[in-house]
Parts: C-alpha cells; sequence; structure tokens
C-alpha cells in the first residue's frame, strides 16, 4: 500500500510546478485528477523538445476537461471537490477566485479540503545591473 492512497486530489495547474506537485502525490498514491479546458492542457500539444513533457508530469493521473466558464462546468467540479481531500493549484493570482473556487468560496462547503496555492515570487528585478543585484 502506497502512503497517500485513499487520498483525492483535484488538480488545477499548468507548466511545471503544479503538474510536478500532483506527480509526487500520484506517484504516492493519491487519486490526482487534473481540471483541464476544454481544448486540454497546452503542454500536450507541446513540439519538438517539449513533446514529451505532457506524459511525464501528468503520468498517474486522471484527468477531466470542463469549461469552468460555464455553470454546468462549475458544478461538475463542486460536485468533485465534495469528494476531495486536497485542491492545488498554480495558476496566477486571482484566476480561481473569479470562477468561484477561492479558498474563501470553498471553504464553507468543504472545511476538511486543504487548498495548496504554489507560487513563485519573481518580484526582483535580476538582470545585470539592476539595483536589486547590487
Amino acid at each position: 500500500m502506497l502512503p497517500l492512497e485513499g487520498v483525492r486530489v483535484v488538480e488545477f495547474a499548468h507548466m511545471v510546478m503544479g503538474p510536478s506537485c500532483g506527480l509526487v502525490l500520484a506517484d504516492l498514491g493519491a487519486e490526482v485528477i487534473k481540471i483541464e479546458p476544454l481544448k486540454g492542457d497546452n503542454t500536450r500539444r507541446l513540439e519538438h523538445a517539449g513533446s514529451g513533457f505532457f506524459p511525464v508530469f501528468n503520468r498517474n493521473k486522471k484527468s477531466l476537461a470542463v469549461n469552468l466558464e460555464r455553470e454546468e462546468g462549475r458544478s461538475i467540479v463542486h460536485r468533485l471537490l465534495k469528494g476531495a481531500d486536497v485542491l492545488t493549484e498554480n495558476f496566477r493570482p486571482g484566476a480561481l477566485d473569479k470562477l468561484g473556487f477561492s479558498y474563501e468560496r470553498l471553504r464553507p462547503d468543504h472545511p476538511r479540503l486543504v487548498y495548496c496555492s504554489l507560487k513563485v515570487s519573481c518580484t526582483a528585478r535580476t538582470s545585470i545591473g539592476s539595483p536589486w543585484t547590487r
């Protein structure tokens, strides 16, 4: 038995950080359900050196394509969250808030839900000669 068997994760993620987190959770036995737009995650269409990105970073996951712009799509995800233990996301600040999936909106209906917001802070300028690098 793997350590996270029985844990359900709903993943709103793209590119590297979010999918990497879900990958580790899935490899440890969690059921990770990746929420994708109807056209699929953009990394599914990467070519050349990026062509293997999606299958590598999304192995052991389930995917669900949903239109979050429509009430029907949001309703599907809300039903999915009823049985979830964890939500992970790495979209720009406020993106999920606009769709009704902020921590504050979800907490009353899902008090057990662990909400993991994966962000990188890139506020400092790092170019040569910048006052931030002196």
